[in-house]
Order: structure tokens, then C-alpha cells, then sequence
């Protein structure tokens, strides 16, 4: 009786010590998968960040050749055409130029000494209102920006309508850097982010709009009852293709000589400002890189701002 007993003992510690075993085996062969594609993320995501520092470079070349071919910057030249995927090793290369001075400025909300620009918070008000979004948030996004601490009456909001929230914060009361802090906005939301994103940048304070390249809305936008462009103006696609439109001569036209005149000191044929998106794909991972790309009048092209994986 002894020795059965002895022997179940035996074979219980010997199926335990097998099932020990085998789970330490799972865990090592789990844990060394787990290192080795933490490994390749890791290289992956250097070996892109590399390629794409060298493609940023390498928009950077285009902007300084087309600055010393051209004066103005449109959509029919080469640095808008963007790059089709490009092999290599172990993966592939994308990119495009786009234009930010085509775009509302929201810094341009406030003047240059932080005060709010009345005449630059209407013309946001009108683009709001052509995507069929609340034009309340055009002073609201002015008291983001704004020196001040003071609510604009009626629609302003400063740090008290934000540091009871659940999440508190102040407002930043200076130029933004980025569009996306509007989503610090009380109850602005990603979906309205979303629709005024393609239509909005954040650069210095006093920069002009390039007539040459920016969206239908934001053109109209300029006049108090302009809508000649529109959301969707197959000609200001078609023209497009052939060179700057509208010049500023055309705008003139299209707004009339006294609207013209308010806005004039505003505007430009030519850009300062670019963002370069590079897109790498290297096995199994995608590293995507943001650039703000100034240019000098000297030819000289460099990065101010730069971010990975959303911009």
C-alpha cells in the first residue's frame, strides 16, 4: 500500500515537473519573440527616421531649385506633384509638399503686439460658416491666441472656462505652433477639428496668404460677400493646372477695388512656409514624419518644427 502511494506521489511530481517545465519553455520562447520584435520595431523605426531626414533634404533641394527658377509658388509646378512610392531596402518611400501659406493663419487672429484683429476673426467667421460650423469659435480661437486674459464679449473664452474642467488647463494666451491645439478648445471636438483642418495652419504672426494655392473658401473668405471660389470650384481646379489663379490682379476683379483694398497688404504670390509628409514603410513597421519647412530669400531652406506619427 505504501509503495502505490509512493509511486502516485512520483508520477504527480514527475507531470508536474513536465508541466513546469514546458510553461517556463512557452515563457522563454514567448519573451524572445516578444525581444525580437521589439528589436526590429526599434531598428525599423530608426532606419526610417533616418530615410525620412533624408528625404525631407531632399524636398528641401526641390524648394531651393524652384525658388531660383520661379517667384511665385502654384500647384502646377514640380514641388506640389506629390512623390509616388519609391523602393527601398526592405521597403518602400512616399511624400509630398504642401503649401501652409495657401492656408488660414489662426495666429494671424491676434496682431502683432497680441491684441485680437477683428478683420482676421471675420474672415475665419465666414470660413466657419462655409463649412456649416458655429462661427462662435472664431472669438473663442482668438481668445486662445490673445495676450490678454479678458473674455471677448460675446463668444470669448480665457482660463476660467478651462480650469474647471476634468481635465484642467489655462489657455496659452500666445501664437499656437500647431492647428491641432484647437482640440483644447471646450467642446470643439475632433469632428469639427476634422472639417476646418484642411483649411487652417499656424505660422508667424504677419504671414501673408499665397493667393496662388489656397482652397476656394479661404479666397472667398477675404470678402465680406465673395463667392466666386467656393467649396468645390472646378475652376479654380482646372485653371490651376496651368499656373498661379487667382493672381493677385484676378483677385482684384473678383472682389472689387475697395474689399480688394483691406486685404491687399495680406496677400502674396509666393511662399515662405512648406510641409513636407514622408511616409517610410520598412517590413513590418510605417514611421511617418512631419516637417514645417521655412525657406529664407537667400535660398536657404530648414526645418522649425518637426513630429512623428500624427501632425
Amino acid at each position: 500500500m505504501n509503495r502505490s502511494r509512493q509511486r502516485g506521489v512520483a508520477l504527480i511530481t514527475a507531470v508536474l515537473i513536465v508541466a513546469l517545465g514546458t510553461i517556463l519553455a512557452i515563457n522563454v520562447a514567448f519573451r524572445g519573440f516578444l525581444d525580437q520584435r521589439r528589436a526590429a520595431a526599434i531598428h525599423g523605426f530608426d532606419q526610417g527616421f533616418q530615410v525620412a531626414l533624408g528625404a525631407e533634404a531632399w524636398a528641401a533641394d526641390f524648394l531651393v531649385k524652384d525658388q531660383q527658377e520661379s517667384k511665385t509658388d502654384h500647384l502646377a509646378e514640380i514641388w506640389a506633384r506629390p512623390l509616388p512610392p519609391l523602393p527601398i531596402d526592405g521597403g518602400s518611400l512616399q511624400g509630398r509638399l504642401e503649401d501652409m501659406q495657401g492656408l488660414f493663419n489662426l495666429n494671424s487672429l491676434v496682431n502683432g503686439d497680441g491684441t485680437g484683429n477683428e478683420e482676421a476673426i471675420a474672415r475665419l467667421s465666414r470660413i466657419l460658416a462655409a463649412l456649416g460650423l458655429e462661427t462662435t469659435w472664431a472669438t473663442t480661437m482668438a481668445d486662445w491666441v490673445d495676450r490678454d486674459t479678458q473674455e471677448s464679449f460675446p463668444d470669448g473664452a480665457e482660463d476660467p472656462e478651462y480650469s474647471g474642467l476634468e481635465q484642467p488647463h489655462l489657455t496659452p494666451n500666445q501664437p499656437i505652433t500647431r492647428p491641432s491645439e484647437l482640440l483644447g478648445l471646450n467642446g470643439f471636438g475632433a469632428e469639427r477639428y476634422a472639417k476646418l483642418r484642411p483649411y487652417v495652419t499656424a505660422l508667424p504672426v504677419g504671414t501673408r496668404l499665397n493667393v496662388c494655392t489656397a482652397p476656394g473658401i479661404v479666397l472667398d473668405a477675404l470678402g465680406e460677400n465673395t463667392q466666386e471660389f467656393g467649396l468645390d470650384s472646378r475652376v479654380l481646379t482646372d485653371r490651376r493646372k496651368e499656373g498661379c489663379f487667382p493672381t493677385l490682379e484676378d483677385l482684384r476683379g473678383s472682389l472689387g477695388q475697395q474689399e480688394y483694398d483691406k486685404v491687399k497688404d495680406l496677400l502674396t504670390e509666393s511662399s515662405a512656409f512648406f510641409r513636407s509628409t514622408v511616409v517610410v514603410d520598412i517590413g513590418t513597421t510605417q514611421f511617418t514624419l512631419y516637417s514645417l519647412l521655412a525657406r529664407g530669400q537667400g535660398g536657404s531652406v530648414r526645418p522649425i518644427l518637426r513630429s512623428t506619427g500624427s501632425d
